[in-house]
């Protein structure tokens, strides 16, 4: 009697082969090839030696290996047991010597100081002459160990900050601007800068003759239109006439706030400090 698994396999399996296929087991292929079907390993099949490595540690130098070697084992980096680092360095060193010995040159200057520095530890200590202690062969070794060591994690601490296109990406946003220029707002200070430019003409073409002349505001309100209707920009200045004295002068400042109030005229200026100009005022319909 068959399982209940041995049954489904069963309901699946292909009642006769599938024609074009192979004669394998279940007809599945083990790799495609040119996006054709291969169903057994081809037996030319070359893998060169070094296809398969895998490097579980990568070191920036000998003293980041040296480094590692000693926190590795919790060896006291005061106290390094030279005999037991040097081996496991040379056998490391061997290993790089056969794929790349460009780059063993720079970790084989460091086994050499670490075979001397174990040649000097096994020599008798000799006192100096002065009776001062002699330094430990080692010190020179830790002295660079312990400074690596210390701009190693200066730069995991500079890593783990915030990089801009690693953490901080900039966020630009493209605003169309409109096709027509918009102008800015001429204001009150604007308006009395330019008053007093006219003023301080007219003071200089002045006359002395005391005369008595009505003037009309609306008249001059008509003065002002007539002089922009076949211009389209008039410089503020222009609509002045200095010549004519201080009361013509008011009155037309008089009668060209009128027009600005019922909105018959429009005061436009082209950035700051630059001239005011006036023109008719247009409503698009």
């Amino acid at each position: 009697m068959l399982t209940p698994a041995e049954e489904a396999l069963a309901s699946h399996a292909p009642a006769e082969p599938i024609p074009g296929l192979p004669d394998v087991v279940d007809h599945v292929a083990v790799a495609r090839l040119y996006g054709e079907p291969l169903f057994a390993m081809p037996q030319d099949l070359y893998i060169p030696p070094d296809a398969l490595r895998v490097f579980l540690e990568a070191f920036e130098g000998p003293l980041d290996l040296l480094l590692y070697l000693i926190r590795k084992q919790n060896f006291n980096i005061l106290d390094i047991p030279m005999a037991a680092v040097t081996r496991q360095y040379l056998s490391y060193v061997d290993e790089i010597r056969a794929s790349n010995l460009e780059l063993a040159a720079e970790y084989l200057l460091m086994a050499a100081m670490l075979i001397e520095i174990k040649s000097r530890m096994l020599l008798p200590v000799r006192a100096a002459a002065n009776g001062e202690e002699v330094e430990d062969p080692r010190a020179e070794l830790v002295r660079r160990l312990l400074e690596y060591e210390r701009m190693k994690l200066a730069a995991f601490h500079l890593n783990e900050l915030p990089q801009m296109g690693r953490d901080i990406l900039h966020t630009q946003v493209h605003v169309e601007q409109a096709l027509n220029p918009r102008f800015p707002d001429v204001s009150a200070a604007d308006l009395q800068q330019a008053w007093a430019d006219i003023v301080k003409r007219a003071k200089l073409v002045q006359h002395h003759r005391i005369s008595r002349e009505e003037l009309s505001v609306r008249e001059h309100m008509g003065i002002v239109l007539k002089a922009l209707q076949s211009r389209r920009f008039v410089e503020f200045g222009d609509l002045f006439d200095p010549s004519r004295g201080l009361p013509v002068l008011v009155v037309t400042f008089i009668a060209m706030l009128e027009l600005a109030k019922e909105t018959l005229i429009e005061l436009t200026q082209a950035e700051a400090f630059a001239p005011i100009y006036v023109r008719l005022a247009y409503t698009p319909s």
